[in-house]
């Protein structure tokens, strides 16, 4: 009896056939081809990524991921920490993203006995106006390269922190607020140690991503001899355009701060930094600004794929590159091997993916 019923009600339930060649056919063409139109416009954004992409593409073989992490610090308004053995491009990289953009570009080399006033300014006293004027000093423009950061001492770091942080410089009691857009990046040597300063967990707080460059592969590593071969005495950058401005820069960052992130992938962010903070091979835990970190990189990433609303993959992308500098590996797990990437990964594993 039951039975009957349940398949009466089954076919109550389905379409007659009557019903469906009724249906209009180009309608149902219409519905498969639906297509979800973004709130936001993000063509013009990914156009110029691509761009941006296709110029440093010309001169670097391979490092994909530094590239896009690259420009995903750009768009998110964060500094980026190169790290890579000498020769893998680092620096070079980072003056071919400035180059393909119309922006101010500054590079400091640092060395043991730069004082902050070669990076920040000093006053001088004007004979003719017998007054002090300030001197800006190269901290003043808009993307600035920092060649091997961890050769400087603690006192020239110290004097990155506020204007990594908050734009502006304060000198003398005066503020100076730099222009927009701005972003730092530095690149240092993990091998040699001798005449190099640890860099003070305060500062490696406050760069967005560690960027870890490693070396070519053997199909990417003859790309690059054969391109060395072709260009002969001629200029690696002399063919490179510069098309982004100043402008177009801080429009597409304020768009990106607009990219749509629902509650259930915030609280899914905030579990991965808790996550960080009771793992027992972890002897520092990732802070507040980590989780504000992966929110802006995972927008970031969102835009760069065309997306106006960040997906879990999203964050994920962006976990590794933002958290591994900002916890410490417990002594007893340095010692036996285990890194801070091995341990994050594992978390990300953990830690339950919101559907």
């Amino acid at each position: 009896m039951d039975e009957n019923r349940e398949s009466q009600d089954q076919q109550d339930f389905l379409p007659k056939s009557d019903t469906i060649s009724s249906i209009d056919s180009s309608a149902l063409e219409d519905t498969n081809n639906l297509q979800f139109q973004n709130r936001l416009d993000l063509s013009e954004l990914q156009q110029s990524v691509n761009k941006i992409k296709q110029e440093v593409g010309k001169i670097i073989v391979g490092q994909k991921d530094m590239i896009d992490m690259l420009i995903a610090s750009l768009l998110a308004k964060g500094h980026s920490l190169i790290e890579g053995v000498p020769g893998v491009a680092k620096t070079v990289t980072a003056k071919l993203l400035a180059k393909s953009l119309s922006v101010g570009f500054s590079r400091i080399q640092f060395t043991p006995d730069l004082m902050p006033s070669d990076i920040l300014g000093t006053s001088v006293f004007n004979l003719k106006k017998s007054e002090f004027e300030f001197k800006k000093g190269p901290i003043f423009s808009n993307m600035i390269l920092i060649d091997e950061i961890n050769r400087a001492p603690a006192k020239t770091q110290a004097a990155l922190f506020e204007v990594m942080e908050e734009q502006q410089i304060t000198i003398d009691g005066n503020k100076f607020i730099l222009d927009a857009p701005f972003i730092v990046l530095a690149t240092q040597n993990p091998v040699e140690q001798e005449g190099t300063y640890r860099l003070p967990e305060a500062q490696l707080d406050r760069f967005l991503f560690k960027i870890d460059v490693d070396y070519p592969n053997l199909d990417e590593e003859i790309e690059i001899l054969s391109r060395e071969h072709e260009l002969k005495d001629k200029s690696k950058t002399e063919a490179l355009a510069s098309f982004l401005t100043g402008d177009q820069i801080v429009k597409y960052q304020n768009l990106v701060s607009q990219i749509l992130v629902e509650k259930h992938l915030l609280k899914y962010i905030a579990e991965l930094i808790v996550a960080t903070r009771s793992n027992q091979f972890l002897y520092l835990g990732a802070s507040p600004r980590a989780s504000i970190a992966i929110l802006k990189s995972s927008k970031a990433f969102a835009a760069m794929s065309g997306r106006d609303f960040v997906t879990p993959e999203d964050i994920k992308r962006a976990a590794i590159p933002v958290l591994h500098h900002r916890v410490i590996v417990t002594p007893e797990r340095e010692m036996e091997g285990v890194t801070s990437k091995q341990i994050i990964k594992q978390i990300i594993e953990t830690v339950e993916i919101p559907r």
